[in-house]
């Protein structure tokens, strides 16, 4: 799955494992993507649902201002699209890519040097 996965990753849309596998091929998919400060997460079930970053919340990290909260930010595009949202979603999509291809205001794991809080700002500004 893994050697399948970095080969053809556009062959896959969904895909449903155990958490341990998930856990593993959750961080390899986010390898593909520019890694972990930028991978979104959903776990939506029957009942509810949770959006989260998949790095999770990185709680040494705090009060730093230096984490890139992209994951966070597409973590609520997803939430927008599920609550049916989508030009919300489209909106704070749309500027996050806009402010990571500018590359000015981005974090140092994106090769900039801006702060959590300049790169929101950035972002805010943009939607």
């Amino acid at each position: 799955m893994c050697m399948q996965l970095v080969q053809k990753p556009e062959l896959y849309d969904v895909l449903v494992l155990p958490n341990l596998y998930g856990d593993i091929v959750s961080d390899l998919c986010a390898g593909l993507v520019g890694g972990l400060g930028v991978a979104p997460g959903a776990n939506i079930g029957a009942e509810a649902a949770v959006f989260e970053p998949v790095h999770g919340s990185a709680p040494k990290y705090a009060g730093q201002n230096k984490v890139n909260p992209t994951a966070l930010l597409l973590s609520g595009v997803l939430l927008l699209e599920h609550l049916g949202e989508a030009e919300a979603a489209r909106r704070v999509y749309d500027a996050v890519a806009a402010v990571i291809g500018e590359g000015k205001n981005v974090t140092y794991d994106l090769g900039g040097s801006a702060g959590t809080q300049e790169y929101a700002r950035a972002v805010a500004e943009r939607v």
